[in-house]
């Protein structure tokens, strides 16, 4: 593959390589921990993070990392210097590693064709050109990023069209499966390790040489191998299937809260089914994050462009239901409260879109707030781990600068006490292990009455907040007072 100079310095590449140095394009959510993780465990390879965001690199360099995840602050610390390392220099970055992961940001597209719904690859693209333009030697190009079907074919193009230097290259997927606040366990105790690659002699030899990186400390039946396309599908499944459990139970959520039954236990029960087990069954506001939305309407688009309408709609349907679940507690919300919030004060307790994590891309308090916003409330914001100006970013239309008015409506607190004193409700949004522990007597005697706390999280002790004097809405629970009407259809 590339532009092959003769038949002996081409088929060197049949052989598995002994890879001693890697570098990753990207210093973002994946490239980051995977490459921190990368070095401790493999302390022989030299493993580099290159990106052109001098600020972010500068932060890699400090002690405050540009991504917060639970112990990845003691593995960069006990890495850097040694055989990590971060720079903003790509091209020595791509002649000196052995193989490249390709780490970039791929959004959904906000314009032209597949607006909404395709991955944007420009990222992608700009990586490949990079290396094109800097590579000298035969290096094993990885896909890390979530990318629609087609996008190692695309790489490989783009390189087969502008390689210099007499370079040779193989392109194989090897997707991550990184959940954001676990990313570093994840790593250490990975479900399964997918590498796709061509299925030739040289193929075969890059995807057994990115094995033998993994084997230093994941088992080998752990690692498996397949082609490019099925690697690359598998991903965009994966987290279509999680997706669609979590819509699943949400949209049980709402029948359990219009009839009496109590979606905690139907889950229970749904998931001691073997068949169907417990994981991704707890109701909630609803998904968020990088991936999950992403991923669904990439797989929307790809079925469109296959012309397979029926396909693409029935995934649609999982963000649909998801889009409903946001918006039916912030309706829950104004309704509870005697159906207006206008000039109420609501506490707003989480604003990143999961726990163990300041990542906020998606996060359903973006939206429930937006909504409260509209109709007129004042809301205070706690998050233990998001910033003030990432919060009015996400609040911001169109991510300009906080408007007067959205100033007017909007707190951010550095305490959880602070943001729900005077307040007529607290909304918790994330679930954060610090507000199970919270003193609620102590809250309950500096909110106005009659206080109410909706819980759509599921986290906090309900019946121990009602015998407080808090009225407590919890999401997958009928309302108090709440009569059950069936219609016969009639």
């Amino acid at each position: 593959m590339g532009n092959i100079s003769n038949e002996n310095e081409y088929s060197a590449t049949t052989q598995p390589i002994d890879v001693k140095r890697l570098c990753c394009l990207g210093a973002g959510y994946v490239g980051g921990p995977t490459c921190s993780v990368l070095a401790l465990k493999c302390p022989h390879i030299v493993v580099t993070v290159a990106d052109p965001d001098e600020e972010r690199i500068a932060r890699w360099n400090s002690d405050k990392l540009p991504i917060y995840e639970p112990d990845l602050d003691e593995i960069v610390t006990k890495c850097r210097g040694r055989n990590l390392f971060f720079t903003t220099d790509l091209a020595k970055s791509i002649q000196e590693a052995d193989l490249i992961f390709i780490s970039v940001n791929t959004p959904t597209k906000t314009y032209g064709f597949g607006k909404g719904r395709a991955a944007d690859l420009r990222f992608v693209e700009s990586a490949a050109r990079s290396i094109a333009e800097h590579a000298r030697t035969y290096k094993i190009v990885v896909e890390k990023s979530t990318v629609p079907v087609s996008a190692a074919e695309s790489i490989t193009k783009i390189l087969r069209a502008n390689i210099k230097h007499e370079a040779k290259f193989q392109v194989l997927s090897n997707p991550e499966f990184l959940a954001e606040g676990t990313a570093v366990s994840d790593l250490f105790r990975p479900d399964r390790i997918l590498i796709g690659g061509e299925q030739s002699p040289e193929g075969l030899s890059a995807i057994e040489s990115l094995c033998r990186v993994y084997e230093n400390w994941v088992p080998r039946e752990k690692i498996i191998t397949m082609n490019t396309w099925s690697s690359e599908l598998s991903k965009l499944a994966a987290n279509a299937f999680l997706a669609q459990r979590i819509s699943s139970i949400n949209a049980m959520s709402a029948i359990c809260e219009a009839t009496g039954a109590d979606v905690q236990e139907v889950s229970h029960a749904i998931g001691s089914d073997s068949r169907i087990g417990s994981k991704f069954l707890q109701a909630s506001v609803g998904f968020g994050g990088s991936c999950f939305q992403k991923d669904v309407l990439n797989l929307v688009y790809i079925s469109e462009s296959l012309n397979l309408p029926e396909v693409a709609n029935y995934w649609y349907q999982v963000i649909e239901i998801n889009d409903f679940q946001r918006t039916r507690f912030a309706r829950r919300i104004t309704q509870g409260m005697f159906n207006t919030v206008a000039g109420k004060k609501i506490a707003i307790f989480g604003f990143a879109f999961k726990k163990n994590t300041a990542d906020t891309r998606e996060s359903a308090a973006i939206h429930i707030c937006k909504q409260l916003i509209e109709e007129g409330a004042h809301l205070k914001i706690f998050d233990p781990k998001v910033k003030k100006e990432q919060i009015l970013l996400d609040l911001s239309d169109d991510f300009s600068a906080p408007s007067t008015s959205l100033l007017r409506q909007v707190e951010i607190l550095s305490c959880p006490y602070e943001a729900a004193k005077q307040t007529h409700a607290i909304a918790l949004c994330t679930e954060w292990d610090l507000f199970r522990d919270l003193d609620y007597e102590k809250i309950y005697s500096e909110m106005l009455k009659p206080p109410f706390i909706f819980d759509g999280r599921r986290i906090l002790d309900d019946k121990h907040l009602r015998q407080i004097g808090f009225n407590v809405e919890v999401i997958g629970q009928r309302s108090a007072g709440h009569s059950v009407h069936l219609s016969n259809g009639h």
